[in-house]
């Protein structure tokens, strides 16, 4: 079964200095059907404009991605932590049993537009830790790289849930396919141009809910990148 949450139907407010559309049931945003999909709990695009950006603030018990698709970010945070995240890198941060952080728009004259995603912890009261990387871009060209695992393997950032997260980018015309293990899910974020899966249409920003699917096969007409999230 695959079920798409259409870009057009998300929540979307405009706060004049970020203009955010939420998947699932966040803030003052709430769907009832949309409030998480397995341990899959936020799923928000933003765009940020120059000079401004999220105060600090604190989250407990979750495990937080973020990725930047233009512009920069410059985070910082209560470990001691401060990184600028590009395009093209990854962000995991373990809020654990309490962290307080900040992310904001260094630049002066460009916008930021990334996705911040949130998924529960394996349990609660974990120790608060941050990770961040960059993936070569020629590891994801038409096949999916992964990105985030609860083992780290292959590279990838370690976040502590039964989860993984792979991203691909794909060319015009490009086919792909990902086995989905027997009792698993899948959620599928378009993150630029359009595809095709197993029949179904995906437009930028769409996303689809996965499950009893053996098989993913994902074709494009356009240019496109896709994040792909591997669900108990």
């Amino acid at each position: 079964m695959i079920k798409i949450r259409h870009a057009d139907a998300r929540g979307y407010f405009d706060h004049g200095w970020l203009q955010t559309h939420h998947t699932f049931s966040f803030a003052d945003y709430y769907d009832p059907d949309y409030t998480s999909f397995r341990a899959l709990r936020v799923m928000n695009e933003d765009r940020v404009r120059p000079g401004h950006g999220f105060n600090e603030h604190g989250h407990k018990d979750m495990e937080i991605v973020t990725y930047v698709l233009e512009g920069a970010l410059e985070h910082r945070d209560s470990l001691g932590n401060g990184e600028v995240l590009r395009p093209g890198e990854f962000q995991r941060m373990s809020a654990g049993r309490g962290i307080r952080h900040s992310e904001f728009n260094p630049s002066k004259t460009e916008s930021v537009h990334l996705y911040q995603i949130w998924l529960l912890p394996e349990r609660p009261g974990l120790e608060p830790s941050y990770e961040q990387k960059a993936f070569d871009a020629a590891e994801r060209e038409n096949r999916f790289r992964i990105v985030a695992s609860p083992t780290a393997r292959d590279g990838s950032l370690r976040i502590h849930q039964d989860a993984e997260i792979f991203l691909a980018t794909l060319a015009d015309g490009a086919e792909v396919s990902q086995a989905i293990p027997r009792g698993r899910h899948a959620w599928l974020q378009v993150l630029r141009g359009s595809v095709g899966i197993n029949g179904e249409e995906l437009q930028i920003g769409d996303g689809a809910a996965i499950s009893d699917v053996e098989e993913l096969s994902i074709r494009t007409a356009e240019p496109s990148e896709v994040m792909l999230f591997d669900l108990a």
